[in-house]
């Protein structure tokens, strides 16, 4: 396979000259834009970026977006961000990566894997900012009304529009006529998108990497916990369990005692202060890191000492902590703020889950590693608390529509941590033309084939070092660039015909 500069000297210097232009040109038109930070609340983030991650760039882009695809009627444009990476770029014919931004504000392309793979097949890098996430609002009120534009069906054809207008501007700078072979990438939510946009645009891409990719619509999603607890092990899962028992023990006497000892005494609805619980010792197992909230836990049970107050040192010092979570995300009346802003996206996220795909997190009749409270209830009364009535997940449609994990694609990969326990929503069973491959390791968890194991907060430079069993993402990595070979080689084949 070859996307390198074309052979002869003076084709090869227009082409030179052209690309500094447009490079000088493109420099002096984004020197006023605003540099962003910031990242979304665990709760609503399936994919979360440290705030103290790397970037290949941070320099914002525009294009005007469609507001409504499915309407002849509705011609509202929105300014919709994006950002573009070319030092691996081989000009004019290298690949172009699109990678997937989703439930939060996209302030970057992020240094992790994707860069090492950009660098090996010399492709550019570009990313879309998600509708009303972020800079990209098309409203200045988020209200239920209003976001009846966000959904996944929209987004895909918010990809599919930004992947002709972006193709088209090369093509125009480059002055060339032929289009560059595309490849899409996404983790959790975003990978779920691309493997949707693989399937109902296959002509607009290669192929497409659906790292722990959420692809099935889930109304009670009770295989969650049950990963959570086979994640833990027995010693630890009787741990946590325990403190489960003890901590609602506690809350029936004293609940405004027992929220303040946790930091959360702005929590008034018990259920949301029961969710905030059982996610903090989830985020430990999603994101690779289990010994945070296993070791103290069994420390303490094996020495006598008091669970509930492990359990509330944790959450303090790590979840609220090191890791950053704001508790107000939990807080439905925080959930009912229509203003935009940096919270935005807790508010946007929920609408998605209320209006499509569910996932609600709830308590198993049996072996739960959550309080009962968190039932199918708890979520279908904050879904009409904060949006009103007549929001509902229709989880069935979602699932005709994409297939679910019957999906019917074609050059889509599959990848999963064994330890994240969204990997039930996603393709676990191999294709033959949908490959799903599991990184089985201790402190494997989300989007670890292209984060690594993130051992220290949040790493997503993509190094598997830290991994427990690093040779395991390797093979996983290399099964990845083999299919991404042979699939931009069809691809380049079809187009120089």
């Amino acid at each position: 396979m070859q996307f390198g500069l074309a052979s002869t000297p003076s084709r090869m210097g227009k082409i030179l000259t052209i690309v500094r232009l447009w490079l000088v040109a493109t420099a002096v038109a984004l020197s006023l834009s605003a540099f962003t930070t910031g990242h979304v609340t665990p709760r609503t983030v399936l994919n979360r970026l440290s705030s103290s991650s790397s970037f290949l760039t941070r320099t914002e882009h525009w294009f005007n977006q469609t507001l409504d695809h499915f309407s002849p009627y509705n011609h509202d444009k929105f300014q919709q961000r994006y950002y573009e990476f070319h030092d691996y770029f081989r000009i004019p014919d290298g690949p172009i990566f699109l990678k997937i931004c989703g439930e939060g504000p996209c302030n970057g392309i992020s240094n992790d894997y994707l860069g090492v793979l950009a660098k090996k097949f010399g492709a550019a890098i570009v990313s879309l900012e998600h509708r009303y996430y972020g800079k990209s609002s098309p409203f200045k009120s988020l209200t239920t009304n209003n976001l009846r534009y966000l959904s996944s069906k929209q987004a895909l054809f918010d990809l599919a529009v930004f992947r002709q207008y972006y193709q088209d501007s090369l093509n125009l700078k480059l002055n060339k006529k032929v289009e560059n072979p595309w490849f899409f990438f996404g983790v959790s939510y975003p990978g779920a998108l691309s493997a949707w946009f693989r399937l109902k645009f296959p002509h607009l891409t290669c192929g497409s990497l659906a790292s722990s990719a959420v692809v099935l619509a889930v109304y009670n999603f009770t295989e969650f916990d049950q990963q959570i607890g086979e994640s833990a092990g027995p010693e630890c899962k009787a741990a946590l369990q325990e403190t489960n028992r003890l901590v609602e023990q506690r809350f029936a006497t004293n609940k405004k005692e027992v929220k303040a000892l946790f930091g959360a005494g702005e929590l008034e609805i018990d259920g949301d202060f029961f969710y905030f619980l059982a996610d903090a010792a989830v985020i430990a197992f999603q994101y690779g890191n289990p010994d945070t909230v296993c070791s103290p836990l069994v420390q303490a049970k094996n020495a006598g000492n008091d669970l509930v107050d492990a359990y509330a040192k944790y959450v303090k010092d790590y979840y609220i902590g090191s890791f950053g979570t704001n508790v107000q995300t939990y807080n439905q009346k925080h959930l009912k703020n229509t203003t935009p802003g940096e919270d935005s996206a807790d508010r946007l996220w929920w609408f998605q889950v209320c209006s499509e795909v569910a996932y609600f997190q709830v308590a198993p009749a049996n072996d739960s590693m959550r309080s009962s409270k968190v039932d199918t209830k708890y979520h279908l009364d904050l879904c009409k608390n904060v949006f009103g009535e007549g929001v509902y997940p229709d989880v069935d449609s979602t699932n005709i529509y994409y297939g679910g994990t019957k999906i019917a694609g074609s050059k889509i990969v599959f990848t999963n941590g064994s330890q994240d326990p969204w990997r039930h929503a996603s393709k676990q069973i191999s294709s033959p033309d949908m490959p799903s491959f599991l990184i089985t390791c201790h402190n494997c968890g989300h989007g670890t084939d292209l984060r690594g194991c993130p051992q220290s907060h949040l790493n997503i430079e993509g190094d598997a070092h830290n991994c427990s069993s690093p040779d395991a993402v390797h093979k996983v990595r290399q099964q990845l660039v083999e299919k991404m070979d042979l699939w931009l080689s069809e691809c380049q084949a079809t187009t120089d015909v």
